[in-house]
C-alpha cells in the first residue's frame, strides 16, 4: 500500500498577489462608481437652467465734446498773512472786530508804551540840550574862540542824541499795530492785558478781491495754456455756480518728480464768496470740438489685461430649454458677450470708448460681477447709475 503524498504548504507569494488583486478590484470599483456619479452630477448642474441675471443697461451714444482741459486747484489770497508785532508788550487796546473788513493802515491794536514814552521824554530833553550846546559852540567856532574839533564834537553829540530820539519813537510806533494791506480780518488771537512776545500772531488778514487759483497740469499741456486764457471754476460749497477768470501766471519749469507744471488764474471776487483754501474744479478751452462715443463709467470692467464691457444682444433659444420649474421656454433671450474696448478721456460720469464698441449698442451698467460670457440677463432700468458729463454733487 502506497504512502499518500504530503500536502504542499500554501504559497505565501501567491496569496499576497491574490489579496492585492482583490483590493485593486474593490477600490477600482469604488472609484469608478464615484467618478460615474461625479460625472452625472456635473452633467446635471451643467445642463440645469440658470436664472437670468437682473442688470441695468445704457446705449452707447455719440456726443459732441469740446476739447476742454480739466484740472483741480486751490484758491489762495493775493495777500494773506498773520498780522504780528515787532515789539513785545502788554495789550492796552484792541481796535478791531473779528471778521471785519479793514483798509490798509487801519490801527488794529496798541501795546502799553508808558515806559517807552518816559524814556522818549528824557531823550528829547537831552537832544534839545545837545542842539543848544552845538549851536553855541558853532557860534564860538565862528569867533575863533574854540577849536574846530570841539565844534564838530558838539555837533556829533547833538546828532547822536536826535538819533536816539528817532529810534525811541520808532519803537513806540512799533507798538501800534496797523493793517499792512486792505482785506478781511479773521479771528482775534489776543486779549486785553495779555503780554505778547515779538512775532506773536494777533489776527489773520486775507485780501479776497481779487483772488488767485493755483493748479497743476501735465507737462503735455504746457503748449496749450497761455497767459490770458479764460478759465472756469466751480466749488462744492456753491453747486451750480461757475466763476470766470483768466490765467495770469505760468511756472516756467516742470516739476521733475511729478512731471507737472504749475499755473495761476485770477478771479474777481467782489462779494468775497471765494475763500482761500477752497478746493475748485477748473475747466479751460483748448480749442476745437469732436464727436465721441460715450458710455457710463460703471459699464467698464477695469482689468490689468484690458478694459472690457458686456454687450447685450438677442439670441434664439435652443430646443428643449426650460426655466427653473421645468417649464419649456421659447422665443428669443437676452445674453451678454464680454468685449474688450479701448477707453479715452473721462468727463463726469462718462468715458469715451475709441475702439471695440459702436453707437447704438447696449451695454450693462450694473451687475457686472455676476456676469460671464453668454449669460442670460433681464434688464431693469428703473434705477440707473449716474451718467452725466457735468454731475453736481448733492450736499446732504
Amino acid at each position: 500500500m502506497s504512502k499518500p503524498s504530503p500536502k504542499r504548504p500554501p504559497n505565501p507569494t501567491l496569496r499576497w498577489v491574490l489579496m492585492l488583486a482583490g483590493v485593486i478590484v474593490v477600490f477600482g470599483g469604488v472609484f469608478a462608481i464615484k467618478a460615474f456619479f461625479a460625472k452625472q452630477t456635473d452633467n446635471f448642474f451643467d445642463n440645469m437652467p440658470q436664472p437670468a441675471v437682473a442688470v441695468s443697461s445704457a446705449v452707447a451714444k455719440v456726443q459732441r465734446w469740446s476739447d476742454d482741459g480739466e484740472a483741480v486747484g486751490t484758491f489762495v489770497a493775493v495777500n494773506g498773512t498773520d498780522v504780528t508785532t515787532e515789539a513785545g508788550g502788554v495789550v492796552r487796546s484792541i481796535a478791531f472786530e473779528a471778521g471785519q473788513p479793514v483798509a490798509a493802515g487801519t490801527v488794529l491794536l496798541r501795546l502799553n508804551t508808558a515806559n517807552e514814552q518816559a524814556t522818549l521824554d528824557a531823550l528829547e530833553a537831552s537832544a534839545r540840550l545837545a542842539r543848544v550846546q552845538a549851536n553855541r559852540w558853532q557860534q564860538l567856532g565862528k569867533e575863533k574862540l574854540v577849536s574846530l574839533d570841539d565844534v564838530q564834537s558838539r555837533v556829533t553829540a547833538a546828532a547822536t542824541a536826535q538819533a536816539q530820539v528817532d529810534a525811541q519813537r520808532a519803537l513806540i510806533a512799533q507798538k501800534t499795530i496797523r493793517a499792512p494791506f486792505s482785506g478781511v480780518l479773521g479771528l482775534r488771537k489776543v486779549n486785553l492785558g495779555q503780554y505778547i512776545a515779538p512775532g506773536a500772531a494777533i489776527v489773520s488778514l486775507q485780501q479776497l478781491d481779487p483772488i488767485h487759483l493755483d493748479f497743476s497740469l501735465p507737462e503735455q499741456r504746457m503748449g496749450k495754456l497761455v497767459e490770458g486764457s479764460a478759465v472756469r471754476a466751480g466749488i462744492d460749497a456753491l453747486p451750480g455756480q461757475v466763476f470766470e477768470g483768466q490765467v495770469t501766471a505760468i511756472e516756467p519749469q516742470v516739476d521733475p518728480a511729478t512731471r507737472n507744471f504749475k499755473a495761476q488764474a485770477t478771479f474777481r471776487n467782489p462779494d468775497g464768496v471765494l475763500r482761500p483754501g477752497s478746493f475748485a474744479s477748473i475747466a479751460f478751452a483748448q480749442g476745437g470740438e469732436r464727436d465721441v462715443l460715450v458710455i457710463p463709467q460703471t459699464a467698464i470692467s477695469f482689468n490689468p489685461y484690458g478694459n472690457a464691457v458686456f454687450v447685450i444682444g438677442k439670441q434664439k433659444r435652443k430646443p428643449g430649454e426650460t426655466d427653473m420649474q421645468g417649464q419649456p421656454l421659447s422665443g428669443d433671450k437676452l445674453v451678454v458677450t464680454q468685449r474688450f474696448v479701448k477707453t479715452g478721456a473721462t468727463r463726469g460720469d462718462l468715458v469715451v470708448v475709441s475702439e471695440g464698441l459702436k453707437a447704438g449698442e447696449q451695454v450693462v451698467t450694473s451687475g457686472l460681477l455676476k456676469l460671464r460670457n453668454d449669460a442670460e440677463v433681464t434688464i431693469n432700468d428703473s434705477i440707473q447709475p449716474a451718467a452725466d458729463a457735468r454731475p453736481t454733487p448733492e450736499n446732504r
